[in-house]
């Protein structure tokens, strides 16, 4: 049964990632911008519920409502203060920017909650569900159900409100969109809230299954979540959701089956293999630029 577990498993870390892969995702899809300073937004909401349920001894759901509601704003505040000033700009200097949020955070943090790690409440308990000679966490089966609940909400609002036909409209082309009367500020500002949410949820999901919290948590499930959007092909909801689930099965398989300290290598080296294969990634389309 030792091959179920380690499907388990991987299908839970690769719904976290694929939470944070479809905020990745949005952003890119909507803006055409890499917000690297998302992994940290991670972070933070992984401390503001830490603080909510530790300090203030409330119940864990008023602290993953706080924490999406912080990280919601502070995902529409980096928007509004490091990125709609480079909407014209070159990618390069958008991607420098969205570096140097990443470490602004990083190091915010530090200062604020130090940099000694903590031990994460656990929030789902150490309740488990016994399915013969296999038992399942209840965080492992929250995390699963809550990704799949995500990638469907987001399917059908991006496909069915207005708001969403606004998103896919300034994806498309924004001059245009904004000819037929969308605000396109407010689109990508919405965009951003929608990820940064995201974020908060998948910070409490990989810490409620991985419970140390430091100012640095968020760094490598960040960068393994945006391998995952590529992987699956950036700017597709459906791809982040596969390419998360795709990457935390090779990441478990590799680690239980080869080698702990081999596993972020093999990772990232079948994503060479695939995008090699298939550029656009797995979901993606390729698109040809009028010249």
């Amino acid at each position: 049964m030792t091959f179920v577990t380690y499907l388990i498993n991987g299908i839970s870390l690769g719904s976290v990632y694929a939470i944070i892969a479809l905020g990745y995702t949005m952003v890119y899809g909507i803006a055409k911008m890499l917000n690297f300073a998302h992994g940290d937004v991670i972070m933070v909401g992984a401390y503001i519920c830490f603080f909510v349920i530790n300090s203030y001894h409330l119940p864990p759901i008023v602290g993953v409502l706080a924490a999406m509601a912080v990280c919601t704003v502070l995902g529409v505040v980096i928007e509004r203060l490091a990125y709609k000033p480079l909407r014209q700009a070159p990618s390069l200097a958008v991607l420098i920017t969205a570096i140097g949020m990443s470490y602004f955070l990083q190091n915010a943090a530090q200062l604020r909650w130090s940099s000694n790690p903590k031990v994460f409440p656990s929030i789902f308990g150490n309740v488990s569900l016994s399915l013969g000679p296999i038992s399942v966490s209840l965080t492992t089966l929250v995390t699963i159900a809550a990704c799949v609940v995500i990638m469907i909400a987001l399917t059908t609002f991006t496909g069915q409100t207005k708001m969403g036909k606004a998103m896919r409209a300034c994806s498309e082309d924004k001059g245009a969109a904004q000819l037929m009367g969308i605000n396109v500020n407010t689109t990508i500002s919405v965009t951003f809230a929608i990820g940064s949410a995201l974020a908060a949820i998948a910070g409490v999901l990989l810490c409620s299954a991985y419970p140390t919290l430091q100012p640095t948590t968020g760094s490598m499930p960040g960068i393994k979540a945006f391998t995952a959007a590529v992987f699956g092909g950036i700017g597709s909801i459906p791809g982040a959701f596969l390419g998360g689930i795709l990457l935390g099965i090779i990441e478990i398989f590799a680690k239980g089956l080869i080698s702990t300290q081999m596993s972020d290598a093999i990772v990232f080296a079948v994503l060479i293999i695939v995008l090699l294969v298939k550029p656009a990634g797995l979901l993606g389309k390729q698109i040809r630029e009028k010249v």
